[in-house]
């Protein structure tokens, strides 16, 4: 008797080791696209934050500088009015590495053209107004 159970195994065979990875790649499968756009999509919503900050930063300097509507405001002027030690304080450049460039007073900042390029599959023009 004793023999006869040690030769039976309790164990998975190899189709049902093989079914349930192809359900994981199934889901994996549906669910990566969906955390790829949403990825992208917080990245659009960082640059919408970052004009905002940046249009907040050079009101700023407009008016300690008291420069006048139209006057452009450097990148190394404006990135001091932002708190230190943060990406665009640093770099003055986007989370795509484009760089935001020179401001001007009293108009608001732009969408660099390369970064909503590389964002369009998942913001439209309404999306970035009024920094379109």
């Amino acid at each position: 008797m004793l023999n006869k159970l040690n030769k039976r195994r309790g164990g998975f065979t190899l189709v049902e080791i093989m079914i349930v990875v192809a359900i994981i790649a199934l889901l994996a499968a549906i669910a990566v696209p969906g955390f790829l756009r949403a990825r992208k999509r917080s990245q659009a919503s960082r640059v919408i934050n970052d004009l905002r900050l940046i249009d907040s930063a050079v009101d700023q300097y407009a008016i300690e500088n008291n420069k006048a509507s139209g006057n452009n405001v450097a990148v190394t002027d404006w990135t001091k009015y932002l708190k230190a030690g943060t990406n665009l304080y640093v770099t003055g450049n986007d989370i795509m590495g484009n760089t935001y460039g020179a401001q001007t007073v009293d108009s608001l900042p732009r969408v660099p053209t390369a970064t909503k390029n590389n964002l369009s599959d998942v913001t439209d023009n309404t999306f970035w107004s009024p920094y379109n």
